[in-house]
């Protein structure tokens, strides 16, 4: 078997003082799909705000490729794709600059992706349009476009299906399955009884939690 990508180890947080999860240690191993339940408040954003680097209100170790993230940060992001509640866009610049802005961050991402990217969540014909203009559900696709350029092995998304309808719905599935089977990593949070022929994965925090 291979090694784990991800690996959280004994990790405990405590918020407003009561205790989301404790004693959570679980690995995720390259091609898999692990879905994140629980009740509304059991932690579920949370977790995936620590998983992601964008938290440090926790105890516990994080390791990325068998190496401590807070070791290997600027490694870390480099290789992971975060999606949250906010569509993180810059409302100044337009859809197409925005995935341009992403892509500089990775240079072997190739620019030809874009449209196809914009294409593919249902934005052609906004491509120049600046994203202040846009819906919040346009600017949420926008911030979903980015999958479709990503070369990052971790994807990290919470509640990617919100505000889309089936057929997109559909899409987006196809694309967690596309990742997986080249050896990517998905970790998610959705509502959404999710339709995959891959075998998803599951945590429960309320379980884990005892709630």
């Amino acid at each position: 078997m291979a090694d784990p990508l991800l690996q959280v180890v004994d990790l405990f947080c405590e918020r407003d003082d009561r205790v989301l999860f404790e004693h959570l240690s679980f690995n995720v191993f390259p091609g898999e799909i692990l879905q994140v339940e629980g009740q509304n408040g059991s932690g579920k954003t949370t977790l995936l705000r620590i998983l992601s680097g964008l938290s440090r209100h926790y105890e516990g170790d994080i390791l990325w490729r068998g190496t401590s993230v807070t070791d290997s940060a600027d490694v870390f992001r480099r290789e992971l794709l975060y999606f949250g509640h906010q569509a993180g866009v810059k409302a100044v610049l337009t859809p197409e600059e925005n995935l341009a802005w992403y892509a500089a961050l990775d240079s072997g991402i190739d620019l030809k992706q874009i449209p196809k990217a914009l294409h593919a969540v249902g934005l052609t014909g906004f491509e120049d349009v600046p994203c202040h203009m846009l819906s919040a559900g346009q600017n949420r696709r926008v911030s979903l476009a980015r999958l479709y350029i990503s070369r990052a092995p971790l994807w990290i998304l919470d509640e990617p299906f919100t505000a889309i309808d089936k057929k997109g719905v559909a899409t987006k599935e196809a694309l967690l399955l596309e990742h997986a089977s080249r050896g990517g990593t998905v970790l998610l949070t959705t509502h959404h009884e999710l339709d995959l022929s891959r075998h998803v994965r599951r945590i429960n925090l309320d379980e884990l939690s005892g709630t």
